[in-house]
């Protein structure tokens, strides 16, 4: 009989957090991310078809690259639905190569809902045995923190982790995220993830934070510690959309060696070459272990 929500949550993880998992590939490869961002001009730069076949080459070939220097590769999911079935497709194969390649996966979904949606979406993403699940995933919290409770229970009991968003970098984001001043909605985000990492053991809880490299002084602002999370902070905006390793280090001060950082355009460029792609990543690696 298929196992019970309520025998899962009973139950112990049956691996090592993702949180330490993690923690240990930053110190052992250094906090670099590389988004997999198939966008179409990119695909066109490469020499490939906006196709699924073309989604797969590109796909693939960075993860050949990058599977041993990055910490985690990041798939941006939506630009894999956009190809339908065949492009879904074409995610469960990049992330079962990133397993094989020893990388940890970051699905970036930014799934969110209520009851038995939500649980379906943790299902989808965490769950043994489920052909989309990756290492962790990306979550959308403004329905209420506490809708998120399926998948973080699940990823608790499977060994996987989430990054919540909590505050992004585009420009509409602070009419949500700014909202309550001293009392924001992002600072009560950052709370509810420091909260939830006290389950946890480690370096690094398995709940982490999205915070965009490009938030400026809005960490300040809102008067926001990340330290006390103990969790990754996945940090998007390295490279292309303008951000440096310096800008990291005085953005995210003493949270600095919580940080994630993810280049996607700023080394996928280099492609479609897999020494390129190598080369760019490893300048980048250089940057922000300086």
């Amino acid at each position: 009989m298929p196992e019970s929500a309520a025998t899962r949550q009973t139950q112990q993880p049956v691996r090592e957090s993702f949180g330490s998992r993690l923690a240990a590939a930053m110190v052992e490869r250094g906090p670099l991310c590389v988004g997999i961002d198939p966008h179409p001009g990119l695909l066109a730069d490469w020499g490939l078809n906006d196709d699924a076949a073309g989604l797969e080459r590109f796909s693939l070939t960075v993860v050949e690259a990058v599977g041993s220097l990055a910490a985690a590769v990041k798939p941006q999911v939506a630009l894999y639905e956009r190809h339908g079935s065949a492009g879904m497709a074409v995610l469960e194969r990049t992330l079962a190569a990133s397993a094989e390649a020893g990388v940890l996966s970051i699905a970036d979904a930014k799934r969110g809902d209520i009851g038995s949606t939500m649980a379906a979406y943790a299902d989808a993403w965490l769950r043994d045995g489920s052909s989309l699940a990756a290492d962790s995933v990306t979550l959308s919290p403004y329905l209420g923190f506490e809708s998120l409770r399926p998948a973080l229970d699940l990823a608790a009991h499977y060994g996987r982790g989430v990054f919540v968003l909590a505050l992004t970098s585009n420009p509409e984001g602070k009419s949500v995220q700014h909202v309550g001043g001293d009392d924001s909605v992002a600072r009560r985000i950052v709370a509810a993830a420091a909260a939830e990492n006290q389950r946890y053991d480690g370096a690094l809880g398995s709940v982490g934070l999205v915070v965009g490299a490009t938030i400026g002084s809005a960490l300040k602002d809102l008067d926001i510690e990340l330290g006390p999370v103990r969790g990754a902070i996945l940090a998007p905006g390295l490279g292309a959309q303008g951000a440096t390793p310096a800008d990291l280090r005085a953005t995210f001060g003493g949270a600095y060696p919580q940080v994630l950082a993810t280049s996607s355009r700023g080394i996928l460029a280099a492609g479609p070459s897999v020494a390129a792609l190598r080369a760019a990543a490893e300048e980048t690696l250089a940057g922000l272990r300086s």
